[in-house]
């Protein structure tokens, strides 16, 4: 079980992040078409997984606006913001930020993906959304980078997180 502070409140997630090194745990998350989609959907490309708990609040909305801008040039790459929002909601906020550079996945049909990763809130206000973190993925969805963000209103560590999605396999 991780902690995290909401202005300084602590709180809890279900669990702890995968670790560098491990294989990324399966998922199935619902995208901006209400289709059904998985690791398996993304093959031979290094991902992004950046996880909030609701693309309608501040750090959340401006996270997907900065990695959006971050990565135009870099269609080798993917990446998805992962939420409990609803696909409608955040198809309608892409579209209103005109963001094209980033792929939504909605919790919508099962809070597995965030027990699974570590990330469920278990108490407090915001139980049941996910807690903030960043997970690159390599090409084989093996974990080369996590980031935890303790203080949910924080932003997280840009920089290292697009270092480390677009670092050139070795």
């Amino acid at each position: 079980m991780a902690e995290f502070t909401l202005k300084g409140t602590p709180f809890h997630t279900s669990g702890d992040l995968p670790s560098i090194g491990s294989m990324a745990p399966h998922f199935t998350l619902v995208n901006a078409d209400l289709v059904d989609k998985s690791l398996k959907d993304f093959p031979g490309k290094r991902k992004m997984l950046s996880i909030v708990p609701s693309l309608d609040t501040p750090i959340c909305s401006l996270s997907a606006i900065k990695f959006n801008q971050s990565l135009e040039e870099h269609n080798d790459v993917l990446a998805f913001f992962i939420s409990a929002d609803l696909p409608f909601a955040q198809k309608r906020f892409c579209g209103v930020e005109n963001l094209h550079n980033i792929q939504t996945l909605s919790m919508m049909r099962s809070k597995d993906f965030a027990k699974s990763y570590g990330l469920l809130i278990v108490d407090g206000p915001l139980a049941g959304l996910s807690a903030r973190a960043i997970i690159i993925l390599d090409e084989q969805n093996k974990v080369v980078y996590v980031e935890f963000v303790s203080e949910i209103t924080h932003e997280p560590n840009y920089d290292r997180a697009l270092q480390a999605l677009l670092k050139k396999p070795s």
